[in-house]
Parts: C-alpha cells; structure tokens; sequence
C-alpha cells in the first residue's frame, strides 16, 4: 500500500479530527506539495479525487512555519507553494461598514472575512502582483482566485484616516487592499 493509502486509512475515521491536540514526535518527510494553483501534487501527480484532498486537509496544520498533515502518531512534512487553499466564491451581504463578506474555499469551507478570519493583501515576492489571502483556521489561509479578487476590488472603497487607503469592511473591521 502507497503512503498515501496508509495516510488514508488512518484519517478516515474522523469528521473533523481535533489536530490542535495532536503533537507527535515523529515526523516524517511526505513527497506531497499543494501548488500555487490549487493542486495537491503526490508524488509528481495530481490528486484526482476530491474527497481525498478535503479529507487530508483537515488535518493540514502551520506549526513553526512549516506545514504538516498530522495524525496522532505522526507528522509529515509537505511543501506549500502560496497558500493551502484557493477563495473560489465570494458572498457580500450587507454593505458600507455593516458589510460582510464570505469566501467559500475549494474544500467547501466558508469564513466571513474578520478579526479571526482576517483578509490581507500582500505583494508577491516574485513579481509584485498582489496576492490576496484570507486566513481560514489556524494560520492557514486561502489565496482569492483571480475573480473573487476583481469582484472584491470592485466593492472596494476608500477609508479616510491619516492617509486615504482602498479596502473593504467586513465583520465590523475595515481591510486594506494595498
């Protein structure tokens, strides 16, 4: 059996696994790497079964910058690109500073843009593009798709304070787009 079906076997049992408590000594290097784009690469091919890739991605942690898929035995090691997750959907309900924004991942979940699930937009080391993110549960966030990033540009507006920046409210806070 692959490592990737043993992997498998010992994560299938759990709906939601409670990773913040397992802290294994054990870690072992896994030839498994998420792309820029999305894709979670194993073993130099794509992952073709969703199902696969949500499960294993509910137990992706950031623990000392590095990213790990953890059991309670062990921890193995894998390479992130950007971000462990794409925004594919964008959900404004409200507007002005009462506004509230959702971002659907590509594994389904769904955050509102706020003090715990805080959007930010950086620039990318490479080329200076701007690269959106949002996070989504413990460190670990989602890049905005190219779409979601244009639609949320066009909602955005500019806040007066010591200098005038474009952003978006959402959940109460207001997140610069710059």
């Amino acid at each position: 059996m692959s490592n990737l079906g043993q992997l498998f076997d010992q994560l299938r049992a759990f709906d939601r696994p409670p990773v913040e408590t397992w802290h294994p000594d054990k870690t072992v290097e896994f030839d498994l790497r998420i792309s820029a784009s999305g894709e979670w690469i194993h073993e130099g091919g794509v992952i073709p079964r969703k199902r696969l890739v949500k499960l294993f991605s509910t137990v992706l942690v950031l623990r000392d910058g590095q990213y790990y898929l953890v059991t309670p035995h062990v921890k193995y090691h894998i390479q992130v690109d950007e971000a462990p997750f794409m925004a594919v959907e964008l959900r404004i309900e409200g507007s002005g500073e009462s506004q509230e924004l959702y971002f659907r991942t590509d594994m389904d979940e769904v955050v509102m843009a706020n003090a715990d699930h805080p959007l930010s937009v950086t620039a990318d080391p490479q080329n200076g593009q701007p690269r959106p993110l949002v996070e989504v549960r413990d460190g670990l966030c989602a890049k905005l798709t190219r779409p979601v990033y244009y639609e949320l540009a066009q909602i955005s507006t500019e806040f007066e304070g010591h200098h005038t920046v474009p952003g978006v409210f959402s959940g109460g806070i207001f997140f610069k787009m710059v």
